[in-house]
């Protein structure tokens, strides 16, 4: 019983390590925010934000974050169309 819970509780890690490899690809700048989420900022300056469970989520223009390292940004854009789309390529690969 312990081996096929340390089975599927290594194959779940590697899965979301490889969840937003795309995203990661994609993004110009990934910036940690201080509630373990993490904010994506595109090439073209456009931001999208992911939660700490990997999924991409609402983003209001003018919403301030906070960063882990203490820093405040104000968002931009809403990117989560985008953002989900290149979460849902790296759960397919």
């Amino acid at each position: 019983m312990n081996a096929r819970f340390l089975i599927l509780a290594l194959s779940l890690t590697a899965t979301s390590a490889f969840a937003g490899d795309v995203a990661r690809a994609i993004a110009k700048e990934m910036i940690p925010l201080k509630n373990g989420e993490m904010l994506y900022v595109f090439e073209d300056g456009r931001m999208a934000r992911e939660n700490a469970y990997g999924r991409a989520m609402y983003l209001k223009a003018g919403e301030t974050l906070q960063t882990a390292d203490g820093r405040t940004i104000q968002a931009t854009s809403n990117e989560v169309a985008r953002l989900n789309n290149f979460l849902q390529k790296g759960h397919n690969n």
